[in-house]
């Protein structure tokens, strides 16, 4: 039996959106645990180079969103990356997973071979829907996903590998 392109990602985006907002749940009682904002975790970084944890949530987000619109050959929602508070990043993923849920399993499915644009600061790339899936969308997915799990647990936030990978049943 083969995988499905819908198979292969919108499960992937929804259960991992999902680990998102319960480690942000866990993050919020840390804080009011140790009695300081949560709006603290905002701006987080592991280096001073690097992204902090919102905007490693709104890419997140935005690889699901373009990963899954690109594949199923409709429009993505556009997104004012304005989220200013906790509760703001979970109404991020409420509607990322929204629309992702919204696109049709028969949209995405069949479209390994189809060319896909990604339109890039230094000039579009194009590639195949299959390698786009598998080499683009899911590694910078995966990446954003683990950098702000990283950045919870760098803050003191008690998550393990459990909350990462969630129920296997």
């Amino acid at each position: 039996m083969t995988i499905s392109m819908h198979s292969a990602s919108v499960p992937v985006f929804t259960r991992m959106l999902g680990h998102l907002v319960l480690w942000m749940d866990k993050a919020e009682a840390h804080a009011q645990a140790k009695k300081f904002d949560p709006s603290v975790y905002l701006v987080a970084r592991l280096a001073p180079d690097m992204l902090p944890f919102i905007k490693q949530i709104q890419i997140a987000c935005d690889a699901a969103k373009f990963g899954v619109a690109r594949l199923g050959g409709v429009e993505a929602p556009r997104f004012d990356d304005n989220e200013a508070s906790v509760a703001d990043l979970r109404e991020r993923i409420r509607k990322t997973l929204e629309f992702v849920r919204s696109v049709p399993a028969d949209a995405i499915d069949g479209s390994e071979a189809k060319d896909i644009t990604v339109p890039r600061r230094d000039g579009n790339i194009t590639m195949k829907g299959e390698a786009y899936l598998k080499n683009y969308v899911l590694p910078n997915f995966f990446f954003h996903v683990t950098t702000a799990y990283a950045l919870l647990r760098h803050n003191g936030v008690e998550l393990g590998k459990g909350d990462y990978l969630g129920s296997l049943t």
